[in-house]
């Protein structure tokens, strides 16, 4: 292969890992593409057979110097996985909600009206919770919050331990189908946000209906913060999916799909976060022994925690 075909074959990758390099050297691109530890590699190929074939030393010169620039990107990204870590949980994620506003405000609605709806229904006609549940899980709802039901009597630590990978085995698949169902054209979706908020709305109404509420929402408020915003997110990822299909607009659909996803993956990344300290909240502080005055007070303290997260942290490095 002659120096001109080589170099024209390959220009477009070179000018790809240039190009990925400096939006990481002028810290205008945050994480490197998916595809820069390959482009990488190939380059490296590259300068190895550019060598061998003595194509010229301009050429090796130029080569050598990407693979130098690459090798030192590549590997700083590496040992700062930690850092870009707590960036994006600190500044990164809340910035995404706040670009995605309208998206996450259609799958706020979505998702709480059907549950406020049941949530003021269900006291005043008891049997609409049977419309969207089985009767032996409104059943064994009534059982679990009712006064010396099974949370009042506390539960040893290993239990605590397995109802924690339970939590996040539940929430994480709620979660991931709410995402996932915007491959459908966001139908799924709007499907699975209706469903659950008349589910938790229904759960909800029946406790009032039964007049537990004073062992509920003592329970819920805290871990609610986290999980209910969480579902919400990831009903407005999956609705990004979904636009995408729908109206691509100057992009194929695949094109489209593509874009969309790498802002969805970011929301579903800290909608994992989130799931996990529901998680927790659920398994170690939902249940304890703390009276219910002080579980009210800290839910509600973390309730504005997450509102003040979402609306302000971030804003400082120009969001």
């Amino acid at each position: 292969m002659s120096r001109e075909i080589f170099v024209k074959s390959h220009e477009l990758q070179w000018q790809a890992l240039e190009a990925s390099l400096e939006r990481l050297e002028t810290g205008r691109g945050g994480q490197p593409a998916p595809d820069f530890p390959e482009l990488y590699r190939q380059v490296c190929h590259h300068l190895a057979l550019a060598r061998h074939r003595r194509y010229g030393a301009d050429l090796e010169l130029r080569l050598n110097r990407l693979v130098l620039r690459g090798h030192q990107q590549l590997y700083r990204s590496r040992s700062g996985d930690l850092a870009a870590a707590f960036r994006f949980a600190t500044s990164g994620f809340p910035r995404l909600v706040r670009s995605e506003a309208k998206l996450v405000l259609l799958s706020l609605l979505l998702f709480a009206g059907p549950l406020i709806a049941m949530l003021l229904a269900v006291p005043w006609r008891p049997e609409l919770a049977l419309s969207v549940l089985p009767s032996a899980t409104v059943e064994e709802m009534g059982q679990q919050y009712a006064p010396n039901g099974s949370l009042e009597a506390g539960r040893p630590v290993d239990s605590d331990v397995l109802m924690f990978g339970f939590y996040i085995y539940n929430n994480v698949g709620i979660a991931f189908r709410t995402f996932a169902g915007g491959i459908l054209g966001g139908l799924g979706s709007i499907f699975f946000l209706v469903y659950n908020g008349l589910a938790i709305g229904a759960v909800a109404g029946h406790i009032d209906f039964m007049g537990y509420q004073g062992s509920f929402y003592p329970f819920a408020i805290g871990h609610g913060a986290f999980e209910l915003t969480a579902i919400v997110l990831a009903g407005a990822a999956g609705l990004r999916l979904g636009f995408a299909l729908l109206a691509p607009g100057r992009l194929s659909r695949g094109q489209a799909l593509v874009a969309a996803g790498r802002r969805a993956t970011g929301m579903v990344y800290g909608v994992a976060g989130m799931l996990t300290i529901a998680a927790f909240l659920e398994a170690f502080w939902s249940p304890s022994e703390a009276p219910a005055q002080v579980k009210l007070i800290v839910g509600g303290l973390l309730w504005l925690y997450v509102l003040f997260y979402f609306l302000v942290a971030g804003r400082s490095h120009g969001s």
